[in-house]
């Protein structure tokens, strides 16, 4: 099983970015797919989750708003739109697959997000 993370760089407060994670090497029908991020010294954090299957979402309250995850089940891609970026949002960023429960039992690589102020 991979996850390839991509679409992380360095963007001025204020902009877009749009990540993108290509999922393989197994069927991930009936998998919940999320983002997560861990910025300078701090824990890890969950943005958002989908629904392989059903396409449904769920954001925790802290994190409604600016970010929007979705997936193309054609093309494997669990993508996450992050807009209005902010300083603070400066992390790596990271999906991760669960098929059981809620841990996730599958991890992408990561990909740095700077955003510059």
């Amino acid at each position: 099983v991979q996850l390839q993370a991509s679409g992380g760089g360095l963007v001025q407060a204020g902009g877009s970015l749009r990540l993108a994670c290509v999922a393989s090497g197994r069927s991930f029908s009936g998998y919940t797919m999320g983002w997560f991020r861990q910025g300078p010294g701090k824990d890890r954090e969950l943005l958002s989750a989908i629904d392989w299957n059903s396409g449904e979402t769920f954001y925790p309250n802290s994190m409604k708003g600016r970010f929007t995850i979705s997936r193309d089940n054609v093309k494997n891609t669990v993508y996450l739109q992050m807009n209005s970026l902010r300083p603070e949002d400066t992390a790596v960023y990271y999906c991760a697959a669960s098929g059981d429960g809620p841990s996730y039992q599958y991890w992408g690589q990561g990909t740095l997000v700077t955003v510059s102020s």
